[in-house]
């Protein structure tokens, strides 16, 4: 079953207190183009997990959230800047001293001095959050793909069924095509007559000339590769891998035989068909742009 490019995705991983959340969205992209959003001390997972990506997802844009926390009693250091701290402290004393001020200042108060603290995040365990990483991400484009089949499907039976009315439009034409002929005979009889009047006609001339005019109208050909393409696309629409490309080509070639179809004919009926058979093409043609 197709998948389309439009889903959501979403998944977390915990074990000995850290914790990763990723959230996977994606739509319409011409290839797979993946834009990560994390915490810069974990951006060593990028290029992990785009690995993993890539071998999930073959197109769509996708943006990839992740959120980080570490609750283990390594992960931040409190680094006091002593000297910086010293600093404060003498100038404190000084003006104290001068303007004969009682020093009150206590250790809390020292600490919220300006830049006299500073937490630093310990340096992370590479392999365990890669490991945490990995699982999270796989279960969010495994969430991900869930979304993006389902929708597949429901563009599936949109597009069999128009697929369906492309095919009816050509049995329509199919069953005008025979009339096109004859007609021209007749209004080519009737143009004659109506200049020569009485005049005996060559009507080895004139069967040569609706032989020509046949040959140069017929749509056979056309009607015959339309209708391989429509099997055509019935046949990908049941395929398993991504087809998004192949069917765009399907799409654009049956678009090329209604184009042939409609300079060929030179007929009101079958052109009215031609065009509803075009806008129907281009409804598929919207659609196809979903599929990954």
């Amino acid at each position: 079953m197709i998948s389309s490019m439009t889903g959501f995705g979403r998944a977390s991983a915990a074990s000995d207190g850290r914790e990763i959340t990723v959230e996977l969205k994606s739509v319409n992209h011409r290839y797979l183009d993946l834009s990560f959003r994390m915490p810069r001390h974990i951006g060593f997972v990028e290029d992990v997990l785009r690995q993993l990506f890539s071998e999930q997802l073959s197109r769509g844009h996708v943006d990839i959230y992740l959120n980080y926390r570490n609750t283990r009693s390594d992960a931040r250091t409190v680094v006091i800047d002593e000297s910086l701290m010293g600093a404060y402290l003498d100038a404190a004393r000084k003006a104290a001293a001068q303007y004969g001020l009682r020093d009150d200042i206590t250790l809390a108060t020292a600490m919220r001095f300006p830049d006299v603290t500073d937490v630093i995040e310990a340096e992370e365990d590479r392999e365990a959050v890669i490991a945490l990483a990995k699982e999270a991400a796989l279960r969010a484009v495994t969430a991900l793909r869930h979304t993006r089949r389902e929708e597949g499907e429901r563009l599936c039976n949109d597009l069999l069924g128009r697929v369906t009315t492309v095919e009816n439009i050509a049995a329509k034409i199919r069953l005008r095509e025979p009339f096109v002929v004859e007609e021209y005979r007749t209004r080519l009889n009737e143009r004659i007559e109506n200049a020569l009047g009485a005049v005996e006609v060559d009507r080895a001339r004139l069967a040569t000339e609706v032989a020509l005019f046949a040959d140069k109208a017929s749509i056979n050909e056309e009607l015959v590769r339309l209708a391989s393409h429509v099997e055509q696309m019935r046949t990908v629409l049941g395929a398993e891998e991504a087809v998004g490309r192949r069917l765009d080509f399907i799409v654009q070639e049956m678009n090329r035989e209604f184009n042939t179809i409609g300079s060929k004919a030179n007929d009101t009926e079958i052109t009215n068909h031609v065009i509803a058979g075009k806008g129907e093409i281009e409804k598929i043609r919207e659609q196809v742009q979903n599929i990954e």
